[in-house]
């Protein structure tokens, strides 16, 4: 039986020595359609076409011989390595890389990519991945069937975004095409491909930075910032408190899409940006909505703002998986407990007030919490009262859908 197996990574260019003493040993070969039909494939190699990998790697743990398996790409990197190191295959893996297609794709766009974020797009992650090219300047998406730049562009709808598709790369038939998210689904792509999703202030850094992706430490400290960040006098409903509270009970975290209704001055929906996620900002006020596109502007955050009233702005928004309920009252948060978001916030002046929507939302089947918050703001030159504010706080969460 097999115990040892190599894996070898296929950019397109020719392979190296430790490859090619690899494949002239193997007794199986598994790969695509195009790794088998490499001329250094031996003629009496059992040949393997990759589908499932984990089928895969049970045949060449029943096997008698010596087993390679070729990959596109860095095989380590979102690829078959972690598949085939699964204990219960108890295979010894061995891995001969090469470049890895985002690296490629970046190269062939002539850009840098040490602060993009890398996602892949299955059928079952595609909303996730989408919800990360809402929310960030620069991210690379290894594509799938069904999960392609089509569908990208399509799920991307209300939004800009700039293209670079990457077709077949590293063979006869590479192709780098770019275009706007809004024509992707114009076309009929091949597989494999990569996609390099560009929007927003996007400039080559005078210095280099020290990690990968998003820089966590960008920006003011704090999940929530002061009023003072949001240019002044915050809503009632905005004050930093409730907002910490909401931002807590919500947690939006990259891959999320953030309802924020009644965005008011932006304060909500850029703290929540802020910690990665795609937020669509709702209002009826044109002015609020001009006041939270200058806040995203200024703290360096993507949103999409709709100027509408709640709830009929929301019937054709992508679905959310939290929400912030800033106005609007009962009839809002009955209609967002309709999309079934896994949390919901919302807040109200009054008990009763608070009583009618954490009776709907238990009615949607969410768990409920409420709590009164009393907040009083001290002036420390004479330890005296500034300002005090109160609010009940409800939160719903759909036990089902757990975090």
């Amino acid at each position: 039986m097999a115990d040892r197996v190599t894996v070898i990574g296929w950019d397109g260019s020719p392979l190296t020595d430790a490859a090619r003493a690899a494949l002239g040993a193997a007794t199986l070969v598994a790969g695509a359609a195009h790794h088998l039909a490499l001329p250094e494939v031996p003629a009496g190699a059992e040949r393997v076409r990759l589908g499932s990998v984990a089928l895969a790697a049970r045949r060449i743990a029943a096997h008698r011989g010596t087993a390679v398996v070729l990959a596109d790409g860095d095989p380590g990197f979102f690829g078959v390595v972690r598949t085939l190191r699964a204990p219960e295959f108890g295979l010894e893996v061995e891995v001969v890389p090469a470049v890895s297609s985002v690296a490629s794709a970046f190269a062939r766009a002539g850009m840098p990519w040490d602060d993009a974020h890398v996602v892949v797009a299955h059928p079952r992650t595609l909303r996730r991945a989408v919800n990360v090219c809402r929310a960030h300047t620069k991210v690379a998406v290894l594509t799938s069937p069904g999960a392609g730049p089509a569908e990208l562009g399509l799920l991307m709808e209300g939004i800009h975004r700039t293209f670079v598709i990457c077709e077949e790369l590293g063979t006869p038939g590479e192709q780098i095409s770019v275009v706007t998210s809004d024509k992707a689904a114009d076309h009929t792509w091949r597989d494999p491909n990569v996609v390099i999703v560009i929007g927003g202030p996007v400039g080559a850094a005078e210095s280099g930075g020290w990690i990968a992706g998003r820089d966590p430490s960008g920006g003011p400290r704090g999940w929530s910032l002061p009023a003072g960040e949001y240019g002044g006098e915050l809503g009632e409903g905005e004050r930093e408190p409730l907002r910490t509270s909401q931002l807590a009970r919500l947690g939006p975290r990259l891959g999320d899409l953030v309802w924020d209704i009644g965005c008011g001055s932006g304060a909500f929906a850029t703290d929540a940006a802020r910690a990665g996620a795609a937020v669509i900002a709702v209002d009826s006020d044109s002015r609020a909505c001009a006041r939270t596109d200058a806040a995203a502007r200024r703290h360096g955050v993507q949103l999409q703002i709709v100027h509408g009233t709640a709830p009929h702005a929301l019937e054709n928004l992508p679905e959310p998986d939290v929400v912030r309920v800033g106005g609007g009252g009962a009839a809002v948060v009955s209609a967002v407990a309709d999309r079934r978001p896994q949390r919901i916030v919302a807040h109200a002046a009054t008990r009763d007030a608070a009583e009618l929507i954490g009776r709907d939302l238990a009615e949607h089947g969410y768990e409920v919490e409420c709590a009164l918050l009393q907040s009083v703001e001290l002036d420390t030159r004479a330890w005296t009262e500034k300002e005090r504010s109160v609010a009940f706080l409800l939160s719903g969460v759909l036990p089902a859908r757990g975090n």
